[in-house]
């Protein structure tokens, strides 16, 4: 009888959750999803099948469809069955982005946070990449260089064209989880870019160290190409700043 009530005693202060319906259809599709019982392409279940197979009502099986496809399992279309989304990194950063916006702009400290973290990250990029490189990756880093300089005057595209540099550099790593990181960090950073290339003629000299780079990736010389990183990153973080920071750059 001891090791009875013992055993009942234990957890007996943690409330007993009575989850809603959703919730439950919710959890069950996610493990089909990630069991590979829906695998990518894949047509979901009708609403009336999901209903017959659960047991449940029509607004539970809605509300659980529409959680799967607010965090990008499934999408929804109408007049047609939903599929099953095929899961990426993207996915995921792409989850993190309304949070990440948020801890930007109510802590200022994050912003600096950040471009550590992107200074630390891309070097270390310069260097996976230099041995491995392809002539592929070069012609391609290249290419990307040619297309930014047309934006030249052109401020919002010059730097989607920046990021689609860095991007297309973080993709040569072979690992598809730094290309998604590396997305995600450069795109929450375009936020906070201070509109004044055009007049500052910073335009050409990222121009210019983004050729070099390429150089010496091409050239697989990892150490340099790693140095001309660092001094790229560090002329241009200043360019990042939270709007009213006036600090000079």
């Amino acid at each position: 009888m001891t090791e009875k009530k013992t055993a009942i005693g234990q957890g007996a202060d943690e409330p007993i959750v009575r989850r809603k319906l959703s919730e439950q259809v919710f959890d069950r599709l996610r493990h089909m999803v990630a069991s590979g019982e829906l695998a990518p392409g894949d047509a979901m279940y009708s609403e009336r099948e999901l209903m017959e197979l659960f047991g449940v009502g029509r607004p539970a099986i809605r509300e659980a469809l529409q959680s799967l496809a607010s965090k990008g399992l499934i999408t929804i279309s109408h007049g047609e069955r939903s599929r099953v989304n095929r899961l990426t990194p993207g996915m995921a950063f792409g989850q993190m982005d309304e949070i990440a916006r948020l801890l930007l702009s109510t802590e200022p400290d994050n912003l600096d946070h950040l471009k550590e973290l992107r200074r630390l990250l891309e070097v270390a990029t310069v260097r996976k990449v230099a041995p491995i490189c392809t002539p592929e990756d070069i012609s391609d880093l290249r290419g990307l260089v040619s297309a930014q300089r047309g934006h030249l005057g052109d401020a919002s595209g010059f730097i989607q064209t920046d990021i689609a540099f860095h991007a297309r550099l973080a993709e040569a790593t072979g690992n598809p989880l730094t290309k998604a990181v590396t997305e995600a960090m450069l795109t929450w950073l375009f936020d906070y870019h201070a509109p004044m290339l055009r007049w500052s003629g910073r335009e050409e000299t990222t121009l210019s160290e983004h050729e070099s780079i390429v150089d010496f990736l091409e050239k697989r010389d990892a150490e340099t190409a790693a140095e001309m990183m660092a001094g790229h990153l560090d002329r241009s973080e200043p360019l990042y700043r939270h709007l009213g920071d006036n600090k000079s750059a």
